[in-house]
């Protein structure tokens, strides 16, 4: 049977891809409520687009809610409560200001055995190999006992807020696995934190700062305007900023001084992989003889809390780890000032051996010191699901079996959709430490790897509900 599906998933690989070509083409991006639209047009657009995409197949649909779309594959005389649930996102983060692509993100390209476009692997492409592994399943006949029901919503990159509406509604099979991660199996998610704070001041170098503008991926650029001092001192202070990474960039105009700072984006989850352009123009800042005053006290606070380079909260009071879940990392994502006022976000991702109490208490404390307030903040408990249960263990015979090598259960930084449903887990679609440039430029992965995520759910349906 592993052959025929094989055969029937690789013989439809253009249907995959052209489903994942028009779901990319959705600019699902979270904007302004609508009616219909609690996330917005774009992210209902592609829930629209989806439900349809399942309802030609002949599965049964359902909206719900504005913000939640279902397909079930359900066997002929068995109605009851689906034994398994896929679970996807069809909301992308943004890519607008996000300098370094080579395409059209809005666009799938295909190149070389590669398809890069946003959302080709969260969560564009895996709901798109999950739909292939529910329809091998129905055309090629093979029988269920239970049923299995796709589930696609549109704010996962946000908070979840549309599962917190779907399950004050509904239920959820008793087994779920969302394609958000990566493989083998991750059974334990780090507790996170997303915070906003905000300060205020007169005066100051700094006309304005601007850096970063998605709260959840190390910043790859900012730039700042400042004036009254001289662009010998800032050249100066660049060349003996020697241990940065980033670069800068200067350009006068109208008395004034612009510093640009280019980095390198990264999952807040693995900050280290990437390089901070906000906190880094933040140092430099710190290296100039910047007039007294609020400005340069709120500058000078930061850096010190939160410095360029360091990624597990050491400055702020919060380094913590485990051996269950491993370190805390803490990613300065955003950060803007201009007109005596300033604003940040921050992300944290603590280890099990930390509650999200701890976090804020410290954290709060970092930022008065720095001459700012926590004006709050949204976050979740770590999550853990036990490797030893039969639906961990079922997923990880079907990951050995499929993929010829032996699986086992790892923790990561990064929430996936799973992270607040009992007993789920992330099954897919990430290997090994390849760099997929998830939530940053030019987002990628290969056209066999999601043509083998599509054999391994559908083995993975018929272990659960065969």
């Amino acid at each position: 049977m592993h052959e025929k599906i094989r055969e029937y998933i690789y013989n439809n690989k253009e249907r995959m891809l052209s489903m994942i070509c028009d779901l990319v083409s959705v600019h699902s991006v979270k904007g302004e409520p609508a009616e219909g639209a609690p996330f917005g047009v774009g992210p209902r657009a592609a829930l629209d687009k989806m439900i349809g995409i399942c309802r030609d197949e002949g599965f049964d649909t359902r909206l719900c809610y504005d913000v939640v779309g279902t397909a079930d594959l359900m066997p002929r005389y068995n109605k009851d409560m689906p034994a398994l649930g896929i679970l996807c996102h069809l909301d992308v983060v943004p890519a607008e200001g996000q300098e370094g692509w080579n395409t059209d993100p809005f666009k799938m390209t295909e190149k070389d055995g590669t398809i890069c476009g946003r959302g080709v692997i969260d969560d564009k492409g895996p709901v798109c190999a999950a739909f292939m592994a529910m329809k091998c399943i129905k055309d090629l006949g093979i029988p269920l006992k239970k049923g299995v029901r796709l589930i696609f919503g549109t704010d996962e990159e946000n908070g979840s807020e549309d599962l917190d509406i779907y399950l004050a509604n509904e239920k959820l099979p008793e087994n779920v696995f969302t394609p958000d991660a990566a493989f083998p199996i991750i059974n334990i998610e780090k507790g996170m934190m997303r915070s906003n704070f905000s300060g205020s001041y007169r005066g100051g170098n700094i006309v304005c700062f601007h850096g970063g503008n998605i709260p959840n991926a190390v910043p790859d650029s900012s730039y700042c305007i400042i004036s009254g001092i001289d662009t010998d001192e800032v050249r100066k202070a660049i060349e003996l900023y020697s241990g940065c990474k980033a670069d800068f960039f200067i350009t006068e105009a109208d008395g004034k001084i612009r510093i640009d700072c280019k980095g390198r984006s990264a999952h807040a989850s693995t900050p280290e992989t990437g390089i901070n352009a906000v906190t880094a123009l933040i140092a430099l800042l710190c290296r100039l003889p910047l007039e007294g005053g609020k400005q340069k006290e709120i500058l000078r606070g930061l850096n010190d809390a939160f410095p360029y380079g360091e990624t597990d909260g050491f400055d702020a009071g919060l380094r913590r780890s485990d051996e269950r879940s491993g370190a805390l990392t803490l990613v300065f994502s955003i950060f803007h000032m201009e007109n005596g006022k300033c604003s940040g976000t921050i992300d944290v991702r603590f280890p099990a051996c930390m509650t999200l109490a701890e976090v804020e208490a410290a954290e709060n404390a970092a930022l008065k010191k720095a001459g700012c307030k926590l004006d709050g903040y949204m976050g979740d408990e770590a999550h853990i699901t036990d490797e030893n249960s039969e639906f961990v263990q079922k997923l990880m015979s079907v990951y050995e079996r499929c993929e010829g090598e032996k699986g086992k259960c790892i923790a990561i930084g990064g929430g996936t959709y799973v992270h607040n449903v009992p007993g789920g887990v992330a099954f897919g679609v990430e290997r090994g430490n390849t760099d997929y440039k998830m939530h940053g430029a030019n987002e990628w992965i290969s056209v066999d790897e999601l043509l083998r995520d599509a054999v391994i759910f559908t083995e993975a349906i018929i272990e659960i509900c065969g």
